[in-house]
Parts: structure tokens; C-alpha cells; sequence
């Protein structure tokens, strides 16, 4: 029905946040400095886990893939909407879109994956202790993590070719500040029932079940943590959760209420969904090397010493 070739050739246009084109240098401001602080908190906690050899441990393993997936996530979309910001609407190739549409969705779907892996560790340093480094051993910490990486990637990969086969023939000017698969499957001049279905529902359920495991986990921790016999211990166990736990809620309660907000919450205003949006590639990455570094005593300290090293002697 369509010469699809013809279609997919011209470039898109990202508009900006629709309504607040006038105050574009003012939220950049925040912006480049979250991203900034995004960058350098991720990048110094690769650097401790790479070079210290105490945080050689199967969860600082899952935590640099964590820091990774972060850098990916804010870099795939933080450069472009600054340069949205700063210098108005930007053209985008259509290889250019799908591919920032691709690593923004795979990066969430794999950052969940990670959680629940690290949430899978935590539930057997806690309830199983004594066959802790049996279980988790180096080789099968990696085939964890190829695991849920190659997850990921099936998970979302239908999604790009769901995208390839539509046909632009109206409008190629998207009012957001970067590409994201539905925004560009509405700009197409064919049914994207598909897209729509596909596109909430796969990836969705793939979180949901991430979730359901995670929580099965700490159902479990807890119930080994209250059996313990005295406080100390309690807390010092419930201690090494509480990193991973904050994290969790960064990255799930936000992640939930965009999700669906997006889907089902259609009076609310186009420009609250696309500033949300903005804010959710950039405010978790910034904020869980944050997180594990002021609680993980372990990385605390090497954060110290690494910033103050005559102070530390």
C-alpha cells in the first residue's frame, strides 16, 4: 500500500517542551548540571569498583552495570534536548530517531533487570550466607548479566522494526525534545495499533514481572532478618538493603506513574508528560551513585579517600 522507502527517508524535527519555548535556557540550566552530576557520579563509581579490589563482589559487578545502563540512558537523550534547549528545534535523521528510540526503552527495561538481580543477590548474601560465594560466583555473576542483557534486547527490538515499516507521509515535527517510540509512531500515516499494544503492554509486563520478583525476595529477606536473634544483626542486615532499596523506589515509582499517565491520563497536559519524561532520564542516573555512595559504607569510603587522601591518613 505504501512505497515505505519514500517515507522513512526525511529527517524529523524535535520541537522542544510544547508551551514553555520561552523558558527553554532556563530549564537547561538544572538540566546540564544534573547530567553533569549524572556523568561524574557513575564514571567515579566505575573507576572505585574497576581499580579497588574490595569491590570485586558479585552486587558492585551488578552496580557498574547498573552505572553503565545509566550512562546510556542519560546520554542517549540529555546532549539532544540541551541542544533543543539552547539552540531551538533540531533535526534528527530517521536512523538517528529510531536508533535514541531503541537505547532510551532498552535502558529502562535493562536498569529493572538489573534491579531484580541485585535484589536476587541480596536474598542470598541474607537468607543463605554460608553459600553465598558458592551461588554467586564470578562466572555465573556474568551469565546473569548477559542474561538480562540479551533479555532486554529481545524485549525491545520488535519495537524498532514496528517503527521501520510506517509510513511518515504527514508531519515529521515531533514536540518533544527527544525520540521516544509511541511520540514517533503517532506522527505515521497508518494504524499503529500495534505499535501501541506491543509497545506498553510487552514491556510492561517484563517490568511487572521484575517487580513481583523483587518483591518475593524481600519478602523472603525479611522474614530471615526477623528470625534473627538479636537487633544488632537485624539491623546491620536490613542495613545492606536499604541502598538497594531506595534505588528500587527511584526508579519504579516514577517509572510506574509515567507509564501510565501516559497511557490512560489523557487530560493531563502534554507539556507535564514531556517534562516528566525529561526529568526521568536524568533524575535517577543522577541520584542512585548518590545513594550507594553515602550508604554503602564500603564505597563511602573509598569515595573519601579518593577526594581527601591526605585527610584519610
Amino acid at each position: 500500500m505504501y512505497n515505505l522507502t519514500g517515507y522513512n527517508t526525511g529527517a524529523f524535527t524535535l520541537l522542544g517542551i510544547p508551551g514553555l519555548e520561552q523558558y527553554h535556557i532556563w530549564i537547561s540550566i538544572p538540566f546540564c548540571f544534573i547530567y553533569l552530576v549524572a556523568i561524574v557520579g557513575n564514571s567515579i563509581l566505575l573507576y572505585l569498583i574497576t581499580v579497588e579490589h574490595s569491590l570485586h563482589a558479585p552486587m558492585c559487578f551488578f552496580l557498574s552495570v547498573l552505572a553503565i545502563t545509566d550512562l546510556i540512558l542519560s546520554t542517549t537523550c540529555v546532549p539532544k534536548t540541551l541542544s533543543v534547549f539552547w539552540f531551538g528545534p533540531q533535526k534528527i535523521s530517521f536512523p538517528g530517531c529510531l536508533t535514541q528510540l531503541f537505547f532510551l526503552h532498552y535502558s529502562f527495561v535493562l536498569d529493572s533487570a538489573i534491579l531484580m538481580a541485585m535484589a536476587f543477590d541480596r536474598y542470598v548474601a541474607i537468607c543463605l550466607p554460608l553459600r553465598y560465594t558458592t551461588i554467586l560466583t564470578t562466572r555465573t555473576t556474568v551469565k546473569i548479566a548477559l542474561g538480562i542483557t540479551f533479555r532486554s534486547f529481545c524485549v525491545f527490538v520488535p519495537c524498532v522494526f514496528l517503527v521501520n515499516r510506517l509510513p511518515f507521509c504527514k508531519t515529521h515535527n515531533i514536540p518533544h525534545t527527544y525520540c521516544e517510540h509511541i511520540g514517533v509512531a503517532r506522527l505515521a500515516c497508518a494504524d499503529i495499533s500495534i505499535n501501541i499494544w506491543y509497545g506498553f503492554c510487552v514491556p510492561i509486563m517484563t517490568v511487572i514481572i521484575d517487580v513481583i520478583l523483587i518483591a518475593v525476595s524481600y519478602t523472603l529477606i525479611l522474614c530471615a532478618v526477623f528470625r534473627l536473634p538479636s537487633r544488632d544483626a537485624r539491623q546491620k542486615a536490613l542495613g545492606t538493603c536499604g541502598s538497594h532499596v531506595c534505588v528500587i523506589l527511584i526508579f519504579y515509582i516514577p517509572a510506574f506513574f509515567s507509564i501510565l499517565a501516559h497511557r490512560f491520563g489523557h487530560n493531563v497536559p502534554r507539556t507535564f508528560h514531556i517534562m516528566f519524561a525529561n526529568l526521568y532520564v536524568i533524575i535517577p542516573p543522577a541520584l542512585n551513585p548518590i545513594v550507594y555512595g553515602v550508604k554503602t559504607k564500603q564505597i563511602r569510603d573509598k569515595i573519601i579517600l579518593l577526594l581527601f587522601p591526605k585527610g584519610s591518613h
